[in-house]
């Protein structure tokens, strides 16, 4: 079939967002109730800051602003993990970054898969933040094999997907017929159901383990368990989301308010306990409940180099040692005025960021750099010029330590617990049957590939 009558990865990831959003808001009506909130701030943010809103649309950013979401799900075994990786991939997205969340008390290690291009990520950056339960956490040997057991016997993708699957990698893509299909079918793994595959004795002693082990392990899919929206000011929602019948968590997290963003704060409404059934001894169901899906909000910044990041993490962990968040939301105030005195450090004006080299940056000519060329090849001259500007580039992956407090804020104030494991990327990476992506040398080559376009143009400029 020629490649032009293939949909195109980004169409595929554009339906299937929509469709993601559309099943969520249906499932949980407090999520279309966020989606209206943060659209409200956004567009009052953009008419109070009309540079940004002119950076924004110069820089093709300003209409993916609404639409951008992130998702997650869980899975339990290096085979889902795997075939998940194939069905994103029809859709463009790929593993970015490793994340290690047992250290955090969340027995589970990730990745986050989106599109890596910068063409990709301006027509839809939607990405899926994907964890991988690590079973030899659970200590418990007999619940863990039963755990083992129970994950090996499903499958959490529908014959339909595994075959459209097979068919884009078989022909090197879909027609838009099979397009819709798939967009369909690979729905239904991230589709809530609200009956269990374990009676209430297991889950109960699965959930005792830790409760984040008894939502992977007792459902036969991966439920998608939040949607997030991107704010321009995620402070102004935390603030309002109680007017709006909302119960957020009781802090933000990430780095502190600042005039310049950097990295991605994070914050989410409380969990819904949702009715569910529970297998019976006489085969009728055991009415119960659980506890997993919330909504989520997110503020992005500028992407930190390896210097800037190191930075960020010594400040955090200051901040953290001084006043640990507590999950009632007891200390926030303290916490908050200790992350704030913690980041002092850390400029917040984004060419003090730049010339320090703790932010990735993209290059683009001005007006008067395109009529008249930057001569030298030198874009800090060109830049004191006027021949040159700069856009902060955004960060589009996650945080470990934001991660785990989301997760734990909404799994319960005693979730939290010790794990006795580290990183184990090269594990992962075997189980997802390929290589992350690193982040650092994604966004170094952004940055790169903008010196060097900007530099082309401006040859180009200075010829004519």
């Amino acid at each position: 079939m020629p490649e032009s009558k293939f949909a195109s990865a980004d169409s595929l990831r554009a339906a299937f967002s929509a469709a993601m959003s559309d099943m969520y808001r249906t499932e949980v009506p407090a999520y279309g109730t966020l989606i209206r909130l943060v659209e409200a701030v956004n567009a009052e943010t953009l008419a109070g800051d009309p540079d940004l809103a002119r950076r924004l649309a110069a820089t093709d950013s300003l209409d993916r602003i609404s639409a951008e979401r992130h998702g997650a799900i869980r899975l339990g075994t290096a085979a889902e993990l795997k075939m998940m990786r194939r069905v994103f991939a029809v859709m463009g997205m790929y593993p970015v970054g490793y994340y290690d969340l047992s250290a955090a008390g969340v027995p589970v290690h990730s990745t986050a898969f989106r599109p890596v291009g910068d063409g990709p990520l301006k027509r839809n950056p939607f990405r899926v933040f994907t964890s991988l339960l690590r079973l030899e956490l659970i200590a418990d040997e007999d619940l863990r094999a039963q755990a083992a057991e129970i994950l090996d016997a499903r499958d959490i993708f529908t014959p339909g997907a595994r075959d459209l699957v097979e068919k884009a990698e078989r022909d090197g893509g879909l027609s838009p017929e099979d397009g819709v299909r798939f967009v369909e079918e690979v729905l239904e793994t991230f589709r809530w159901h609200d009956k269990a595959v374990v009676d209430t004795a297991m889950y109960d002693r699965l959930h005792a383990a830790h409760r984040l082990i008894a939502d992977i392990v007792s459902f036969r899919g991966p439920h998608i368990n939040h949607l997030t929206p991107r704010t321009l000011d995620i402070d102004k929602v935390q603030d309002r989301m109680p007017a709006e019948g909302i119960n957020p968590k009781a802090v933000v997290e990430g780095p502190p308010t600042r005039r310049c963003p950097i990295l991605l704060r994070q914050t989410s409404f409380k969990a819904l306990e949702e009715p569910v059934g529970f297998v019976g001894a006489d085969g009728a169901w055991e009415e119960g409940s659980h506890t997993a899906r919330f909504g989520e909000i997110e503020q992005r910044g500028v992407a930190l180099t390896p210097k800037g990041r190191a930075l960020y993490d010594d400040l955090l962990t200051r901040a953290r040692a001084k006043v640990r968040p507590a999950a009632d939301g007891s200390n926030a105030d303290a916490y908050r005025a200790a992350l704030a005195e913690a980041f002092t450090p850390f400029p917040d004006d984004w060419n003090d960021i730049r010339r320090a080299g703790l932010g990735y940056f993209a290059y683009s000519l001005t007006e008067k750099g395109q009529r008249t060329g930057v001569k030298n090849g030198d874009i800090e001259t060109a830049l004191e010029a006027g021949l040159v500007q700069f856009d902060p580039i955004v960060y589009e992956d996650f945080l470990p330590v934001s991660a785990a407090g989301i997760f734990q804020s909404n799994l319960g104030d005693g979730a939290a617990q010790e794990f006795v494991a580290g990183p184990n990327q090269r594990r992962f990476e075997n189980d997802l049957g390929a290589p992350v992506l690193d982040e650092f040398a994604h966004y170094a080559e952004i940055e790169a590939a903008s010196v060097r376009d900007c530099l082309q143009a401006a040859g180009v400029a200075a010829a004519e």
